[in-house]
């Protein structure tokens, strides 16, 4: 075998056609169908997990996850369909049961449901016998089964009644049938004529309510299986108030309800193209009220951002926590909404937004990666190239345009990206945020196109020509032509100087890029060549196409050819090391081939994709293989050694991190952070203005109230010394006009120095308001520079504690899992340990009863044995006479035998003895559990074995005294 594998890592892309595409296992995991896989996607922190497909299935049908959320079915088609059981809770996710209709020829199961405990599920069979099988799944048995329509009516959906596990109900085209299961028959317990609707789905509301929706927009409610009221669904502008009007109002327009889901408040239903309608139970009796509209936004990547808005809904699904609502589209797209987001933005239309990325919605053409950068570009007929990020899983950027994208192809830089288009093949420059059209290069239909390992040459395609371009001057080097055919794939060689291609016409070439010569080449009418690669050296070129063979191919001659087994190969890739061949088939598996090659089937087959794979290369570093296929999926595989280590790399590789942007764009993003900045300076200073006004206002407030207190104060004063003037001018009216005019001189001088000091009071009072000015400017800097360095300090201790928190909840997260996964490994030890004790317990009484059995036959031959016995003894009666001479012998052996009889009591009493002891050890033993049971057996095996053996020695016994008589 390889002694390379690959595993797989990563995968984008939703697989549409299948029903009930995507669900909810816990609050942070979804499991959706990709390929022919089944993903259990986590959306925090972004981790996939992967539930590969049954061999040889020709595609999933339908998924369907139990109430209790730990098993997941999933429906496929091949030559019989089957319905496989998983284990959720199992670490790998673990197998369980393949369900299929016995001996009823049954081609797919287009629709599933678990009871409401899980342990019972039903499968409707598609047609043209539509089927519904009833089954206890844990013991692969069919309970029942019953014809729910006729041809000309497809089922759409089949459930369980939430709260009773013997209630079905089944809607399809003019359907919509109860079944009750009772006395191992399911029997219809509803007889409505119902031919006017399609019910494209239906959900159970309670015990005895289904609300049910139509092709027309129609939601019809049943009670107990009578139709109790219809209502329709109409939307309107985004800023009118949605409505349900009720039976008998006519609606505005009659949008397809192709997914209905309940949840405690009510119901989501989807309603028209890009929909959703949520509906709430009023006060009211048996009716509902639409309380919101949520929409699939414009995508402002597309080139028409309205046909976003037009995908439908396929599938919704709440989470079990019912924060959030998933949908999945036609178009192979996840989007999801927080309800609570959506019910609390009142006056706006809420919108979805994407569960991770946006999908290829049609058949991926090409696929390139590049040397400089972890870059994945893809291109698709649905009008887009993207460019994906391996190393981050993440989508980098994604542009649509007006044609149909056939090829796409790289620059080692990881700063240019070749399209061709049906029109022409444009160069274009991978930007920040765009990608960008810069040179056009008049080559119609580019089926392929490759740069070369340098970066300074592109090969382009078109039709049997190979034109070889110059990446620098854009000058057109040379024109390889030689094929009669298409040229279906090319490849560089390492150095650059060779180029290998292949063709429809059965041919494929080695070229000398530098004078556009014809080096080697192999022709083989018989075969259409669709893949090419070459091996490190140069020397070997590996060739694959429509004769289902790998071909080895040296100077010109096929070397050795690898039959693929009725599978034809449609591309191939070779490590960089050497060590192994990967070649993608017709069916969508991908096989990793031991090189060098052997005439034996020495390959390891992994289940991959739902269609062809389309293109298929691997990096550089060879520690990824990437295959892209008809069924719209990107798939990223890790390629590992057989210990599960990546390969060794000849160096560790350095991305680059340098992006482009134009001088323009730069210039318009610079003056928007300045006009930012400018604003965020602006509304800063004015808050710091506020601060200071308001801060100085309560200074000048308190200056103010203290000088008016001193101005009371001082007028206090002043009218306390009038009056005392007063009174000294009453009590002294004897006193001189000289002393008067002495005291009025004193008063003046008085009040003049009086003056003057509060003059001086007044001037000092100014300096130091400005010198208090001049030391509040100086700490208010000093406060600014320390706030600086204190912003500074926290931010960095917040990263630091930050990088530390995120580490620790990683950590914490590991364990957790760690912890879970011990759990689980503990329980499924426990129920094997028990499954065990339990078969090899049954496998010992089967034991024993085979040998009771034997025993039983054994003595029945032994009673025979007696008889023949008793005749002989008769017969010897009658020979006594003529045989009178041997009595002196008989004697003799008389002797003899009455010592072995003395000898054979001993034995039976010892035995005797030895039944007593083992009888008082079982009675002793009998109260013991788990062997006891088998010890006892066991004991009563000997018991017959001594019995028996005492039976023989008596009978030996018996014999002895007739021979003696």
């Amino acid at each position: 075998m390889a002694s390379v594998v690959a595993q797989c890592h990563y995968i984008f892309g939703l697989r549409t056609g299948v029903i009930n595409n995507i669900c909810y296992f816990d609050e942070q995991t979804v499991i959706f169908p990709c390929g022919n896989n089944c993903v259990r996607y986590n959306i925090d922190q972004r981790w996939q997990r992967f539930i590969p497909g049954t061999e040889k299935s020709q595609g999933m049908q339908a998924l369907a996850i139990s109430a209790n959320r730990r098993y997941l079915a999933v429906s496929e088609r091949g030559e019989k369909g089957t319905i496989t059981v998983y284990d959720l809770q199992h670490e790998q996710s673990r197998k369980r049961k393949v369900l299929s209709g016995g001996e009823v020829p049954v081609l797919e199961f287009v629709s599933m449901a678990f009871s409401p405990d899980s342990k019972y599920l039903i499968g409707q069979a598609g047609a043209p016998d539509w089927t519904l099988f009833y089954w206890m799944w844990e013991k692969q048995k069919v309970m029942a089964s019953v014809k729910t329509t006729g041809s000309t009516n497809p089922i759409n959906q089949v459930s369980f009644n939430p709260q009773d596990n013997t209630q079905i109900c089944v809607s399809g085209n003019g359907v919509f049938k109860l079944f009750r299961y009772a006395e191992g028959a399911l029997k219809q317990s509803n007889f409505l004529k119902l031919e006017s609707h399609n019910f494209l789905s239906h959900t159970w509301m309670s015990e005895e309510r289904v609300i049910a929706g139509t092709e027309t927009g129609r939601l019809l409610v049943f009670e107990s299986g009578d139709l109790r009221w219809e209502m329709s669904v109409t939307t309107k502008p985004a800023t009118q108030e949605p409505e349900v009007k009720c039976e008998g109002a006519a609606p505005a327009r009659m949008p397809r309800i192709t997914a209905i889901t309940s949840y405690s408040k009510g119901f989501a239903c989807s309603a028209g193209p890009g929909t959703v309608c949520l509906f709430e139970k009023t006060e009211e009796k048996d009716n509902y009220r639409k309380t919101r509209e949520i929409r699939i936004p414009a995508d402002p990547c597309s080139n028409e951002p309205s046909h976003a808005e037009q995908q439908e809904m396929v599938t919704l699904c709440i989470s079990p926590s019912e924060e959030t609502l998933v949908t999945s589209t036609d178009r192979g797209q996840l989007y999801s909404i927080t309800l609570s987001s959506a019910e609390m933005s009142k006056g706006e239309q809420a919108h979805f937004e994407f569960l991770s990325h946006s999908f290829h919605s049609n058949i991926i053409t090409g696929l390139s990666i590049c040397i400089r950068k972890p870059l994945i570009a893809t291109c698709s007929l649905d009008h887009s190239v993207r460019i994906w990020n391996f190393e981050t899983n993440v989508l980098e950027l994604h542009k649509e345009f007006q044609e149909e994208a056939f090829s796409v192809a790289l620059h080692p830089s990881g700063l240019f990206i070749l399209v061709g288009f049906s029109d022409k093949l444009r160069l274009m420059n991978l930007l920040i945020d765009d990608v960008r059209t810069f040179k056009e290069f008049t080559v119609r239909g580019c089926r392929e196109c490759v740069f070369s390992h340098g970066g300074h040459m592109f090969a382009a395609v078109n039709g049997n020509l190979i034109h070889i371009y110059s990446s620098t001057t854009f000058d057109n080097l040379l024109n390889l032509k030689g094929h009669n055919g298409k040229v279906r794939a090319i490849v560089w060689s390492t150095d650059d100087s060779r180029l290998v291609s292949c063709g429809m016409d059965g041919a494929v070439y080695e070229w000398n890029t530098l004078n556009s010569k014809r080096e080697s080449e192999s022709v083989l009418k018989s075969c259409s060549y669709t893949g090419v690669t070459i091996s490190p050296d140069a020397k070997t070129i590996f060739a694959v196409g429509t004769d289902c063979t790998l071909k080895e191919i040296q100077d010109c001659q096929i070397l050795r050819e690898v039959a693929a087994d009725d599978v034809a190969y449609t591309t191939i890739a070779m490590s960089r090391s050497g060590r192994v061949l990967f070649a993608g088939t017709s069916i969508g598996t991908v096989r990793a081939i031991k090189y060098p090659l052997s005439t034996q089937k020495d390959w390891i087959e992994y289940q991959a994709h739902s269609g062809a794979v389309t293109k298929m290369v691997i990096t550089f570093d060879d520690q990824y293989l990437l295959t892209v296929s008809e069924d719209c999926c990107l798939l990223i595989w890790k390629i590992i050694d057989k210990e599960g280590r990546g390969l060794k790399r000849d160096k560790d590789i350095t991305y680059a991190e340098e992006i482009l942007i134009t001088k323009s764009d730069l210039e318009e993003k610079i003056m928007m952070e300045l006009k930012t900045r400018v604003e965020e300076l602006k509304m800063e200073n004015e808050y710091q203005l506020r601060l200071k006004d308001m801060n100085y206002n309560e200074k000048i407030k308190d200056l103010s109230e203290k000088f008016v207190q001193e101005i009371e104060s001082l007028k206090t004063k002043n009218q306390v010394l009038k009056t005392e003037k007063e009174k000294q001018e009453m009590s002294h009216l004897e006193v001189t006009r000289e002393v008067v005019e002495k005291h009025s001189r004193e008063q003046q001088d008085f009040e003049s120095t009086s003056n003057q000091k509060l003059m001086l009071e007044y001037e000092k009072y100014q300096e130091l308001q400005l010198k208090s000015q001049l030391m509040q400017e100086g700490y208010e800097r000093q406060l600014q520079a320390m706030e600086d360095s204190k912003g500074r300090a926290l931010e960095e201790l917040t990263l630091f504690y930050e990088a530390k928190l995120q580490e620790k909840m990683l950590m914490l997260g590991q364990c957790q899992d760690e912890s879970r996964q011990q759990m689980r490994e503990f329980e499924e030890s426990k129920k094997q340990m028990e499954e065990d004790g339990d078969r090899e317990i049954q496998d010992i009484r089967i034991k024993y009863e085979r040998k009771l059995r034997v025993e039983k036959e054994i003595n029945l031959r032994l009673k025979g044995e007696t008889g023949v016995m008793r005749k002989k003894f008769s017969s010897l009666q009658k020979d006594i006479d003529d045989r009178n001479v041997e009595i002196e012998k008989l004697r003799v052996e008389q002797q003899k035998l009455r010592g072995v009889i003395k000898s054979l009591e001993k034995d039976i009493l010892g035995l005797k003895k030895e039944i007593q002891e083992r009888d008082e050890t079982i009675q002793d033993k009998v109260f013991k559990v788990g062997m006891d049971r088998v010890l006892f057996i066991r004991h009563q095996t000997r018991e017959k074995e001594l019995r028996r053996r005492k039976r023989n020695v008596t009978r030996n016994v018996v014999l002895c005294s007739l021979t003696e008589t």
